[in-house]
C-alpha cells in the first residue's frame, strides 16, 4: 500500500486542468476544420462539373483535349506500324505538328497502319507511305499540312495498289523534323522546327527523266525498276519527274546511268542532271 499512498500524495499543479481543457478545445476546432476542407472541396468539384456541363463552349473545348497514347518510337525515316487492313486515315494540324490519326470503323485504331519514310535531298522533302488504308480524303490531308508555315509544298505519288497511299511533304530551307509513332490510339505526329542556320550549298547530280503528267505512268515506271529507289519530283509546271539516286560526282551518276541502261525495259528515259542545292 505504500506505493498507492504515495500516489495519492502526488500534487497535480493547478494548471493542469487548464492546460488538458485548452488541448481538447484544440483538437475539436482542428477536427472540425478538416471536416470543412473536406466538404469545400466536394462543393468546389460540384461547381465545376456543372460549369463545364451547363456551357457549351466549355464543354465542347474540353471534348478537344487530345488523349495521349503510348510512345512506340521517334525517328526521322525508316518504317513502324502493324500489317492492317482499311484503315481509315484523318489530320490534324496545330502549329508546327501535324497529327496523322487512324480508325476502323468507328473506333480510334490501336495501331499506325505499316508505313514508311524517305527523307530525300534536291529538294528537301519526306515521302510517306502507308499500307493497309482503304479510305483517306487526301485533298484534307494536303490542305492540313500546307497550314504548316515551315511547308512548301505537298503532293500525291500514283502507285499501283489501291491498299496504299503515298505523299510529298517538300519543306522549305532550314528545317528539321521528328516523326514520332504512338500506340492506345494509334497516330504519328510530325513536327517541324527551324534550324539555326542553313545548309552550305553544294554539288548534287541525279538520274532524271522528262516531264510526265500525274497518273498510271508513275506507278507502272516505278513496277518496271523494281530494284532502284525511284522517287518523283512536281516541277512547276504541275508535272511529274522520276528521280534515281543522288550522287556527289558526276562519274557516279554516269555510272549508274550505264547500270540502269542494260535494264529490259529501258528505252532512253533517263539522264544525267546536275543540282547546286
Amino acid at each position: 500500500m505504500m506505493g498507492k499512498d504515495r500516489y495519492d500524495k502526488i500534487k497535480v499543479p493547478d494548471e493542469l486542468a487548464s492546460v488538458i481543457h485548452h488541448a481538447q478545445k484544440r483538437a475539436t476546432a482542428r477536427k472540425h476544420s478538416l471536416r470543412v476542407m473536406r466538404f469545400a472541396s466536394v462543393i468546389a468539384a460540384c461547381v465545376v462539373l456543372l460549369f463545364v456541363v451547363n456551357i457549351p463552349s466549355v464543354a465542347n473545348a474540353m471534348s478537344k483535349i487530345p488523349v495521349f497514347g503510348k510512345i512506340v518510337q521517334v525517328l526521322q525515316f525508316g518504317e513502324g506500324g502493324e500489317i492492317t487492313d482499311g484503315a481509315s486515315v484523318g489530320t490534324e494540324a496545330a502549329e508546327n505538328t501535324l497529327k496523322i490519326h487512324f480508325s476502323s470503323g468507328n473506333e480510334p485504331a490501336a495501331n499506325v497502319p505499316f508505313y514508311t519514310v524517305e527523307q530525300k535531298s534536291a529538294p528537301n522533302r519526306l515521302i510517306f507511305t502507308f499500307n493497309g488504308t482503304r479510305q483517306f480524303d487526301y485533298d484534307t490531308i494536303e490542305k492540313d499540312l500546307l497550314t504548316l508555315p515551315m511547308v512548301k509544298d505537298v503532293y500525291r505519288n500514283i502507285i499501283l495498289d489501291d491498299s496504299a497511299m503515298r505523299f510529298v511533304v517538300e519543306l522549305k530551307d532550314g528545317v528539321k523534323h521528328s516523326i514520332s509513332e504512338y500506340k492506345d490510339p494509334g497516330y504519328l505526329e510530325l513536327k517541324l522546327t527551324p534550324t539555326d542556320e542553313s545548309a552550305p550549298p553544294h554539288e548534287v547530280f541525279s538520274i532524271r527523266t522528262g516531264e510526265m503528267v500525274p497518273g498510271e505512268e508513275m506507278g507502272m515506271l516505278e513496277e518496271q525498276y523494281p530494284e532502284e529507289d525511284i522517287s518523283f519530283i512536281k516541277t512547276a509546271s504541275g508535272k511529274f519527274i522520276a528521280v534515281i539516286g543522288e550522287y556527289d560526282t558526276v562519274d557516279e551518276a554516269k555510272n549508274k546511268l550505264n547500270e540502269i541502261s542494260k535494264h529490259e525495259s529501258y528505252n532512253g528515259e533517263f539522264y544525267v542532271v546536275y543540282l547546286c542545292q
